[in-house]
């Protein structure tokens, strides 16, 4: 839009009708100091009128809520994340720490039972060889024609030594081919004594007699086909057999209705083996085995075989070999009762790991049944319970970096002497927990604390949301307060006068400092004044001003009421309003019944002569019509009212 140069005759045009229609001299934007004043169309194009501001400054305030809310959001979400992860670590730690106790407790007293467990059988080897010498040199006899006395009483505290409820504890001395018969005389005296003494110091027997189990005492060594039922004479291997003498407790064969004495327990495999390394080493040996007690129920367990000799020196190398201790034990009687504290946690998982092939228990000929495969058994410890969950490694993965691994049992066995093709394991325990165990550290307070925080943020933004509905009712009632005033304003001024208005008068704000007070007698004043103000005066070149007069009506009005003088100028003015806005006719005032208005401003219009010749023709027949129609109501003289139009052009 093109911004005209001002003329001298224009200009003092303008001035003139401004002041006849703001009074006073305004402030303005254009001061008289020698610049160029800026039309009314270009200074509409830099300020928008207080509506289109106000809206604008919602929407701004709308985005800040809304980003305000986001942010709320977000750190509701960090926090209540950071808590929910705080309170879930500390439990993770005290759960870690505390399996971490149970891990170091089975670890250790099972190593201590171990430990009594071996150091208790070679006490009892030493003292059986030198009970066994002074009797045997008394008797005039020598091995294998001797009863280790007090065996129950001296094999139930052994027993006690291994953790196991039920341990199987066998007394079995080597017997060459040649002391077959005598061995077989010797054993079927001392049978009757034996199962006496075990029916004393064992207790009950379910009702069985000395007797009775002297009926199913075999005379001689045997071995046995189960599947076929069969007993027949075992045979020599090398030589030598191992038959069973005395045991604890005493019970049957499993399968078959016999004792177990005089049994060649070198038909068991892994017995035989283990005597063959127990023999070269000259050192107690142990051996995993793994038993399948039905078609369904298996148990992994180990041998371990103490060896006797005929003296007591141990550290005469040329010392014989004249039986064994052997000790049967399976590892889930073992893991029961392992807690000192009767309430401990449930859930300890164990992975018990042997470093050499367990063997399935082959004795008895039972064909169906032999395997061999690596023994990794898997147990769950319940507080004073145990349980098997299987022969493989079942722990949870989940768990692998809390394993707690440590050696069982290492017998320290120089490999060298070991027979080749044979093995002496190290059984290593790992130790994790479960969900069973982990469950129980799992508190609701990860929930509590994340709740807390959430309800604090929320009762938060409630609190914010609350603050805002107030203050945004009192902004409604200030905002409909200043549109009303704006409406006021704008009825008053034209929009571009009205715009600048508020423009320099925000300025005179904004340019006001305490610097420009002065103090005097009164208090504080500012240095400028009203007066000192510029005019809002601006150029419009190319203008029409129409004046219109309503000839008669001096004489009329004094004849009529205030309030029908009233009701005549409202409805003429009126009319003449609606034509001016039709025709862009700028309605510059209204003095008693003189009508100004301009055609060209604010806005400029080349043909603004044309267009105020058009308002004074319609303004004549309007005139014209809306006294007519008034005759009735006004008088009979209305009607003879007229107007006079008057119009001067500037070019």
């Amino acid at each position: 839009m093109k911004c005209h140069q001002p003329s001298p005759a224009a200009k003092r045009k303008s001035s003139t009708s401004h002041r006849s229609q703001f009074g006073t001299p305004q402030p303005s934007s254009n001061p008289s100091n020698g610049e160029e004043p800026v039309p009314a169309s270009c200074s509409r194009e830099r300020v928008g009128n207080s509506a289109d501001v106000a809206k604008t400054e919602e929407k701004n305030v709308v985005r800040v809520k809304i980003l305000v809310a986001l942010i709320l959001l977000l750190a509701v979400c960090v926090v209540a994340t950071i808590t929910y992860l705080l309170v879930d670590s500390q439990e993770r730690s005290n759960f870690e720490s505390q399996f971490n106790g149970y891990a170091s407790e089975v670890v250790t007293v099972s190593r201590e039972r171990t430990s009594q467990l071996f150091n208790a059988l070679d006490a009892f080897s030493v003292s059986v060889s030198s009970q066994a010498a002074g009797e045997l040199q008394l008797r005039n006899s020598s091995w294998p024609l001797y009863c280790i006395p007090d065996w129950s009483v001296r094999a139930q505290r052994l027993a006690e030594l291994t953790g196991v409820e039920d341990p199987f504890l066998t007394f079995a001395p080597i017997v060459q081919e040649d002391d077959r018969k005598a061995w077989e005389d010797f054993a079927k005296e001392a049978y009757p004594i034996l199962y006496q003494d075990a029916i004393e110091k064992e207790g009950d027997k379910g009702g069985t007699t000395a007797k009775e189990f002297l009926e199913k005492t075999i005379p001689f060594i045997f071995n046995a086909d189960v599947e076929n039922l069969e007993l027949f004479p075992s045979p020599a291997t090398d030589g030598l057999m191992l038959p069973t003498f005395q045991q604890y407790p005493i019970k049957f064969i499993p399968l078959i209705p016999v004792m177990p004495m005089n049994f060649n327990i070198f038909e068991f495999t892994e017995t035989a083996e283990l005597f063959q390394v127990t023999r070269a080493i000259r050192l107690p040996a142990i051996a995993s085995f793994s038993i399948r007690l039905d078609t369904v129920t298996r148990a992994s367990g180990s041998q371990i075989m103490q060896p006797i000799y005929d003296r007591a020196d141990t550290s005469d190398e040329d010392r014989k070999m004249v039986g064994i201790i052997l000790i049967q034990l399976h590892w889930l009687d073992y893991f029961k009762n392992l807690f000192l504290e009767e309430n401990s946690d449930e859930g300890i998982v164990v992975v018990l790991k042997s470093s050499c092939p367990t063997n399935w228990n082959t004795a008895l000929n039972i064909t169906k049944y032999k395997t061999s495969h690596d023994m990794v058994v898997t147990y769950q410890i319940d507080g004073s319970n145990a349980i098997v969950l299987g022969e493989e490694d079942l722990h949870d993965p989940k768990y692998d970096s809390l394993e707690v691994a440590e050696t069982f049992i290492d017998l320290g066995i120089d490999e060298s002497k070991v027979p080749e093709g044979l093995c002496v394991p190290t059984l290593t325990l790992h130790v994790y927990p479960s969900e069973k165990l982990e469950e129980k550290f799992a508190t609701s307070n990860r929930i509590i604390y994340t709740s807390v925080v959430v309800t604090i943020f929320a009762f938060t933004v409630l609190v914010f949301l609350l603050y805002d509905f107030v203050v945004r009712r009192l902004q409604s009632k200030v905002m409909d307060r200043i549109n009303k005033q704006d409406m006021i304003v704008a009825n008053v001024f034209p929009s571009a006068i009205r715009d600048r208005l508020y423009q320099a008068q925000g300025n005179a704000l904004q340019q006001s400092q305490p610097a420009d007070k002065t103090m005097n007698g009164r208090g504080f004043k500012n240095k400028s004044s009203d007066m000192e103000s510029a005019p809002l005066a601006d150029l419009f070149p190319n203008t029409s001003i129409i004046f219109a007069d309503i000839a008669g009506f001096t004489a009329w009005s004094s004849a009529r009421e205030p309030q029908q003088v009233f009701i005549l100028l409202e409805n003429i003015y009126g009319a003449l309003d609606r034509i001016a806005k039709r025709l862009a006719i700028f309605k510059v005032e209204t003095v008693g019944d003189c009508y100004v208005g301009a055609a060209g401003l604010p806005d400029p219009m080349d043909n603004h002569a044309v267009i105020a010749c058009k308002f004074a023709r319609e303004a004549l027949k309007k005139m014209k019509d809306t006294t007519h129609q008034m005759e009735v109501s006004l008088g009979p003289d209305t009607a003879a009212l007229d107007l006079r139009i008057g119009i001067h052009r500037y070019d």
